[in-house]
């Protein structure tokens, strides 16, 4: 089963929120992040038919407490990806534990879709959760609670934090070689083993399509 929400007296990202991080809550951040204004606006310039009005986004809630909701539906033509099929997908990665801003990292930027084969254990489960029920040309917000991102640093082995200091591990992760100041921002957010919580991700997510 799943639910509904829409989230109500929401307002989109301003500069002031951020300027006083001491009053601004994880959840509150999490409030502003879920209806701004989708990053399509600026990512997905090119994108035809993009919606960019999220204000009366209805998220639906998983049984794994994934939440998402479709800004473009993709073509129903094409089934969903599953298991074992190469897909490909833009992203804008943003969290809600960032105190100055919240935009971590965009593959549209960089000129670099990220690509993986569904279920081979090598990306989060909330993306791969996420893209499983999309068609593509589809964009989708998601809220993925840490349980389904990034381990939590305080029950994660060492050797995996060490794993995602050095840009390995779980993906996507922003590419140590070529957006060093990304990678450290989200190093510093979800491998920093003296974090005692990791903060939700919110992405906005293109499904380009999947290959066998």
């Amino acid at each position: 089963d799943v639910s509904q929400s829409s989230p109500s007296n929401v307002t989109p990202v301003s500069a002031s929120a951020w300027q006083a991080p001491q009053q601004v809550s994880d959840n509150a951040r999490r409030s502003l992040l879920v209806n701004a204004p989708i990053f399509a606006v600026s990512s997905f310039a090119t994108v035809a038919n993009a919606s960019t009005d999220t204000s009366n986004l209805k998220f639906t809630t998983s049984n794994s407490g994934l939440q998402y909701a479709d800004v473009k539906e993709g073509s129903l033509s094409t089934p969903s990806p599953t298991d074992g099929q190469t897909v490909s997908i833009d992203y804008v990665m943003s969290t809600t534990g960032a105190r100055y801003g919240s935009k971590i990292y965009s593959t549209v930027d960089a000129g670099a879709p990220y690509r993986w084969k569904l279920g081979d254990g090598s990306t989060i489960p909330g993306l791969e959760e996420a893209v499983k029920g999309m068609n593509p040309g589809g964009i989708r917000r998601v809220i993925i609670p840490s349980k389904l991102a990034y381990q939590s640093s305080s029950s994660t082995p060492i050797s995996i934090i060490q794993e995602c200091e050095s840009g390995k591990g779980l993906g996507p992760v922003p590419p140590i070689e070529t957006a060093v100041g990304e990678f450290q921002r989200f190093k510093n957010i979800y491998c920093n083993p003296d974090r005692q919580y990791q903060p939700d991700l919110v992405m906005d997510v293109k499904l380009y399509g999947k290959r066998n």
